[in-house]
This record gives C-alpha cells, structure tokens and sequence, in this order.
C-alpha cells in the first residue's frame, strides 16, 4: 500500500504538498484561533507539515493519515525534530473511509478529495471523526478564470473543464452540502511557484542519476512540457485555497 513510485520521486523534497506556502500555511493556523490542546484528525497528512507545526505553534495534538511510506516517516522525523512527537502520531493507512473513534476539534483533508470521491463524500467522511461544532479544513481546486478549451483545461490537471468549480461555485457548493464557509486561505502565484517549480528540479536531478529507469522517458516528457503548461496556463486559469466550513444546525 503506497503512492504510485512516480508521485513520490516528484514530491520527495516537499514538506507541503499543495501550492501553499510555509507563511500561507502559519496564516491560516492563527486565522483558525486554534487553542492549545485541540485535536486533529489530518487525512492524506502527506509529510505532516500542517499538524507538526500547529502543534509546536498552537499546541494542538493529533493524527495524521497518509498511505504514502516516504510520506509517513518524514512526518514523524518533522515531528522529532519540532519536538512534537508526544502530541502528534501518524499512521501509514489508507485515508479513504479512515474514522476515529473518539471525535476531534478539526478535521482536515488537505488537496486529496478523491478520498471521498469528491467534496460532498470527503466533507462526509471528516464529519464522522468530528465534534458538534468543529472545523473542517478542504484543500480543493478552482477556476481562476473559465478555460477557453478542454486542452487548457487538462494542461491544467483536470480531465475536463467540469472536474473544477470557479471560487463562486465552489463557496455556493459548501451551503448547497448543508456548511458554512468560515474561514479561508488561497494559494498565489508564487505559492504555484514553489510548488511546481521544486518538482522540475527534483525531476531533472532524479533523470541524471537515472537515465535508464522504466520512469525516465516519462520524466523526461514531463520535464519538456511541464514548465511551459504551469506559466501559460495553470499560472492564469487554476486557484487552489483550504476553506474552513462549519456544519449548518
């Protein structure tokens, strides 16, 4: 049980696995007024940034779930090394239909809807390990801007133009499925950036030491395509934000 071996080559430098930066990702723990001894349930917790560095900010503590190997023992090095390691666990499990059984404060899953298939069965999902009254965290996609076509659309990670809402139809959509929009954060262009841009390095540097790898040839493409298709199109038509919803009583 683990990521496709290509995914993790591409992010093994991560320590974020979204287009959200280090100061994005403090911004929106203080915007949330976590008190200190919150709990937290973070599926797809990738490398455990978000749920290591709440708790030496915040002292919340928690757990993290991820299916990714790589991913699950970075985050438990991160939380040694923040001193953490009392407050916060993580479990290599699958996150898809992973409850708890006693409820937390805030749930998060962070840019991997398709564990639940989707927003409305991901926000089910992190209802079930949540408390009367608790936060749940959506890391999700956007329309910045209405593609023209469905090639920029795929240029930009989307199989078709209708995998993604534009901001309006996304905020609407968290009313339609019963939560208030509470909180929110959005990714920028340099927050893209960070994100994208560390992967073709990280490509480049796996291809030189790898050249004959059953994976080369299809690094190599994506190296030739990747950086062109992120600063025409992605740069311009994709948002991506973690929003904070509140269930609706």
């Amino acid at each position: 049980m683990d990521l496709p071996r290509s995914f993790v080559i591409r992010e093994q430098h991560h320590r974020i696995h979204n287009p959200f930066s280090e100061v994005k990702l403090a911004d929106l723990g203080r915007a949330l007024r976590l008190p200190a001894g919150a709990t937290m349930l973070d599926l797809a917790c990738g490398s455990g940034e978000m749920l290591c560095t709440w708790s030496r900010d915040h002292g919340i503590s928690g757990i993290g779930v991820d299916i990714s190997t790589l991913g699950i023992e970075q985050a438990r090095a991160r939380a040694a090394e923040l001193g953490v390691s009392e407050r916060v666990s993580f479990v290599h499990d699958d996150a898809a239909g992973y409850v708890l059984d006693e409820p937390v404060d805030l749930a998060a899953c962070i840019g991997a809807t398709w564990i639940g298939n989707g927003v409305p069965g991901t926000l089910d999902l992190l209802s079930r390990s949540l408390r009367p009254g608790g936060l749940v965290l959506i890391g999700e996609p956007f329309w910045q801007e209405d593609p023209p076509d469905e090639a920029t659309a795929r240029a930009c990670h989307a199989q078709a133009k209708s995998d993604f809402l534009d901001l309006p139809g996304l905020v609407e959509s968290f009313g339609r499925l019963g939560w208030d929009l509470v909180e929110m954060v959005l990714a920028d262009g340099d927050s893209w950036d960070r994100y994208a841009a560390a992967q073709w390095l990280t490509i480049r540097r796996w291809l030189d030491d790898n050249p004959d790898d059953e994976l080369a040839p299809a690094f190599r493409d994506e190296l030739d395509t990747a950086p062109l298709d992120h600063v025409r199109y992605q740069r311009r038509y994709l948002g991506w934000g973690v929003f904070a919803l509140m269930e609706r009583r």
